[in-house]
């Protein structure tokens, strides 16, 4: 994956030109006086580009291993989601 880096002040003043970037599959990486914060990364990458641009960053180790599907941390008793009782008990 295609990697553009741009300041703060440029991504303010170009953002759409950087939108138009993420949606052609290049990856955007945002620095602040030199120092990466954010990356704008396009959706439709493979999880495996999301993992290696996470792990340049530090944000994850990863072993590129393929990732292994985990069971779910918790399960609802009776008809209803997690999800469905969270956003309940939320209002």
């Amino acid at each position: 994956m295609k990697q553009t880096t741009v300041n703060v002040r440029e991504l303010k003043s170009r953002l759409s030109y950087y939108l138009r970037l993420a949606k052609a599959g290049e990856s955007v990486e945002i620095t602040e006086r030199g120092v990466p914060i954010g990356r704008i990364v396009p959706t439709a990458a493979p999880i495996e580009d999301r993992m290696e641009a996470m792990a340049r960053t530090g944000l994850v180790a990863w072993n590129r291993q393929p990732l292994a599907h985990a069971a779910p941390l918790a399960r609802a008793r009776g008809p209803r989601t997690v999800s469905e009782l969270l956003i309940e008990d939320r209002e």
